[in-house]
């Protein structure tokens, strides 16, 4: 006989799906303390003594039993379904509740939100069925199993099932009760079904309410309605429900002494000439795929921060969440109802790990597996369907193409026709409303805009079908590590074609997990597993603590929902799909030199949704002499449910004619100083160099070590990207940019400057630069000019690859470790890249040498600002050193060493030195997205070639 944890059956026991509802009926939490008892093996029976502790909702594996395993797309367990392994860690969990006299025990129901992966129940000793489906909910009627006083529930819980083979989402396999689990006294209003359509060309609302029973009746108080099941009300004009404007009418379905608060959003989803509209316009999303994740808790976590994250969303301006890759916990919709997100709600399916059997097996072709799939498709719909965020049914994730895709989709369809259905992987798009594809590089972004992309599909009725959908990216801009870059750009495209709809970028939190004790977040491999993803997990646009990382600051810059430009004329551009702007006020200053001088309010008169407005510009005055910048903001006039009055939404920066410096008189200056010539040391201004090698080893009376020419970075995940030809790290790796040595040539005297010459080349290898330092003192400080000219074999030769572009170009030097304080004019305040750099505005800011890192859970480059003027590194009391740019550089400083970051596997792992490490970068390589998509676009890549660049150092004040 099989086991129920390994046959096709999505359970036993189970009541019919439903919607989730807010009841007035008696219902009892029973989350909490529960006794626990973990084995290996399914066959074992717990024993009476010896029980331990455990918290529900909670991952038992984050507990200290057993082990968390993470995978991207390998299943953690021989592929043979729907038999698991032998060894199917099991959680016996069990607890007592008592029930006064008078709760009503007749009919009363069991709830489970969420249980991973297969488990099975009982009340008081009776066996009450069973149930697959981790991220979906199941109910089972108890009542007759209820008595006054102490009752006892035991669940049994077993990591691996045969919806295991269903549930591969590139994520921590996390077993146990990690939803809410209640008991709810019998529903007398068993379902309700709002359907709230929205009329846009008379702005009248159309109300059905089908609920179970038929004789409950529906109150929509503000609407001065009262109507029955399945009646039809036009209500003449009511307030549309969008994700700008999230419109909801509180209602109650009233039936036999319950009644269930439904919150009511009027809005119409349609397909109208081949796009996505609701409420008659088209829609573009701006949005993120979102796991549930909590690094201390895993996926049980707390409504507080389904808040936090929706409300960091908001801020951030994204519109739209994609549930990747399961429905969330119901309060998270509830949620986007009220503060307003459009959303795709994904069913439980992915099968990934079937690509290793080249998806021989794949229970989406397979129909013994419809019922499972099915199954999971009604709980989802059934729970989720009076959502009004909700607009968008997704099938499943990477579960390749098979005809059980089209159950799901013919059963959908007819259940719910109000919303639009999407499933990215099938390429035939026989079942789904849109074309999809994640990582779509830009040309073929373009080509699709148009309408121009190749045939995908051998069957011309489809392929004539797909080319006529809509386009969404449903992953793109992988947020792993340093990055992701290039979104500007693909904003850029996707802004350009109507038929791109947009996209969501993947994903929204990084998963490391915290462990009890511990000061660094772990991912896969921690454990000791033989098969993991690695960091992989390590890919969100927040930090495992929601800290927004660089990647969501660039983010909200590309997508913000208002474009300032200008400033002749200055222009307010209104991107959004249906509100006007009048939430909204506009400020703006002038700055010299990064230091205001002026600032006010603009008078912006009212902006209707996709219009642009003309302003003028303030009066700008100012005669301080120097570089003029006018800074134009978006703030919230007044508090919102998500962010408080002053919240910025959007900005633009604007350089502004220069009053010209007075220049002294050139015959008034000093005499530049000569160069002195010692025993083992040369003079210039207030430079000492080291004789033999031409290094600078003093400066003003500081010792320093440097600059010295650098190529070299600690390798971001992009630039790693997947290995091999996806990998530029592998292409600089081979051209021994990371073992670069460096060979004196000649220290000598020209015209006055201090002349040193170097070759710097790696061992074993044909190729190499040709570099030279031209030192001169110029007034109080010392001018540096850098020539770089490569020679050899860059272009590769028939044993050797082509190394066609440079990490970075500029020089590292070490000073004092006491030089802790940061100040520079440039842009800011966050770090920036080539491809990452719409969230840096210019402007002077300081911080610590500390503060100016970025904290990546995998160490990598990072921390450099763009586009510095000067910057001045300093001790306490103000003394150091001061870098001017010709014009500009990139500044990053540290107190380790390259080398020191790119042998770190966690935050802690980099020792501070004595110094801090600083490199005064020409330039460095695009960021890109190869970690999980397209890399660097050319003009962003840093070609090798002849480069000049030079710095000034001065004292500082």
């Amino acid at each position: 006989m099989t086991a129920y944890y390994e046959d096709l059956s999505p359970g036993t026991g189970m009541r019919a799906p439903r919607a989730w509802l807010r009841s007035s009926q008696p219902k009892l939490s029973l989350n909490g303390r529960w006794q626990f008892k973990f084995s290996t093996n399914p066959a074992e029976a717990p024993a009476d003594d010896d029980w331990d502790e455990l918290e529900v909702p909670g991952h038992w594996v984050l507990q200290g039993y057993d082990r968390p395993r993470y995978t991207n797309t390998a299943f953690p367990f021989p592929i043979d379904p729907p038999r698991t392994p032998e060894a199917n860690p099991t959680g016996d969990h069990r607890r007592w509740f008592d029930l006064p006299e008078d709760w009503p025990r007749d009919g009363a129901v069991l709830r489970f939100e969420g249980v991973d992966s297969c488990f099975k129940v009982w009340v008081n000793d009776a066996e009450i069925g069973t149930a697959k489906g981790s991220r979906l909910p199941s109910e089972f009627d108890v009542g007759a199993h209820l008595w006054p006083g102490r009752n006892s529930l035991a669940v049994r819980v077993h990591q691996w099932s045969s919806g295991s083979y269903l549930e591969d989402q590139d994520m921590w396999w996390l077993p146990g009760i990690f939803r809410d689990v209640t008991l709810l006294a019998r529903p007398v209003v068993e379902d309700v079904f709002v359907h709230a359509d929205y009329e846009h060309l008379t702005g009248a609302g159309i109300l059905r309410v089908d609920v179970d029973p038929s004789y409950a009746r529906i109150l929509v108080p503000e609407l001065g309605l009262e109507l029955a099941p399945e009646e039809t009300v036009t209500i003449p004009s009511v307030e549309p429900w969008s994700a700008e404007v999230p419109r909801l009418y509180d209602a109650q379905v009233v039936a036999g002494g319950e009644t269930v608060e439904v919150r009511i959003g009027f809005r119409t989803v349609a397909m109208v000439d081949g796009l996505l509209t609701v409420n008659g316009r088209p829609l573009f999303f701006r949005g993120v795929n979102r796991h549930e994740h909590d690094p201390r808790r895993g996926r049980a976590i707390s409504v507080e921060t389904m808040r936090q994250d929706l409300e960091l969303m908001k801020q951030h301006n994204i519109n739209a969440v994609r549930t990747a890759h399961y429905p969330p916990h119901p309060a998270f919709l509830d949620l986007c109802d009220e503060l307003g997100l459009w959303v795709i709600d994904e069913c439980d399916i992915e099968t990934h790990g079937f690509i290793y059997t080249d998806w021989r097996g794949n229970p989406a072709d397979d129909p013994d597996w419809a019922p499972m799939m099915l199954d999971r498709m009604r709980r989802m719909v059934e729970r989720d369907k009076n959502h009004p965020s909700v607009v968008i049914w997704s099938l499943a994730n990477e579960s390749h193409r098979g005809r059980n895709f089209g159950t799901l989709a013919e059963w959908t369809r007819e259940r719910d026709p109000s919303r639009a259905l999407f499933y990215e992987r099938d390429r035939s798009y026989e079942f789904s409303d849109f074309y999809s594809l994640m990582y779509t590089p830009l040309d073929e972004l373009e080509r699709i805009g148009t309408r121009t992309e190749d045939v995908t599909i051998d069957e011309p009725d489809l392929e004539a079908r797909r080319r006529a959908l809509p386009f969404i990216l449903a992953e793109y801009a992988h947020a792993m590590g340093n990055g992701p870059g290039g979104l500007a750009e693909y904003q850029h495209v996707l802004e350009r074609y109507p038929r791109l709809q947009g996209g969501f970028v993947w994903e929204w939190i990084d998963h490391g997990l915290l462990l009890p004790g511990a000061t660094d977040y772990v991912y896969g491999g921690h454990f000791g597993e033989r098969v993991h993803g690695a960091n992989f997990c390590i890919d969100g646009l927040l930090f495992p603590d929601r800290t927004p990382s660089p990647g969501l600051l660039e983010y909200k810059k590309v997508i913000e929902p208002v474009r300032i430009t200008g400033p002749n004329p200055l222009t307010i551009h209104n991107l959004q799909t249906f509100g006007p702007l009048d939430h909204l006020e506009f400020l703006w200053v002038e700055e010299v030199d990064g230091v205001e001088v002026a600032a006010g309010r603009l008078e912006v008169p009212g902006v209707e949704a996709g219009a642009p407005v003309e302003v003028d510009l303030p009066d700008l005055t100012s005669d301080v002499a120097g570089e003029r910048w006018l800074t134009v903001r978006a703030v919230l006039a007044k508090d919102q449910s998500w962010a408080a009055a002053g919240h910025e939404v959007a900005w633009a920066q604007f350089e502004l004619p220069s009053r010209v410096v007075e220049q002294p008189d050139a015959s008034t200056e000093a005499v530049e100083p000569k160069v002195e010539w010692g025993d083992d040391r040369v003079l210039l201004g207030e430079g000492e160099f080291d004789l033999r090698s031409g290094r600078l080893v003093r400066l003003f009376g500081v010792p320093v070590e440097g600059p010295r020419l650098d190529l070299w970075r600690a390798p971001t995940d992009n630039d790693n990207g997947q290995g091999g030809n996806n990998s530029v790290a592998v292409e600089w790796r081979a051209a021994g940019l990371d073992r670069l040595e460096h060979r004196v040539d000649e220290v000598v005297v020209e015209e006055q400057q201090l002349v040193v010459r170097e070759r710097v080349a790696p061992d074993g290898l044909g190729l190499g630069v040709r570099v030279s330092y031209r030192w001169r003192a110029v007034g109080d400080g010392l001018q540096l000019t850098v020539d770089v000219v490569p020679e050899g074999e860059w272009e590769g030769t028939a044993i050797t690859p082509r190394c066609s572009s440079w990490p970075r170009i500029g020089v590292r030097m070490a000073l004092p470790g006491s030089f802790g304080n940061v100040r520079w004019f440039g842009g800011g305040p966050g770090e920036a890249y080539a491809d990452s750099r719409e969230a840096a505005r210019i402007g002077q800011y300081e911080c610590t040498v500390d503060d100016f890192q970025t904290p990546y859970v995998v160490p990598q480059e990072n921390g450099s600002r763009i586009d510095v003027r000067w910057a001045e590194l300093t001790d306490a009391d103000g003394n150091g050193l001061r870098v001017e740019g010709a014009p500009h550089f990139q500044l990053t400083a540290r107190r380790w060493t390259t080398e020191d970051l790119e042998r770190a596997r966690h935050r802690s792992d980099p020792t501070p030195a004595e110094h801090i490490y600083v490199n005064l970068d020409l330039a460095q390589h695009g960021l890109g997205s190869a970690s999980c998509g397209p890399p660097a676009t050319p003009q962003h890549t840093l070609e090798v070639a002849e480069r000049t660049f030079a710095l000034t150092f001065r004292r500082t004040p």
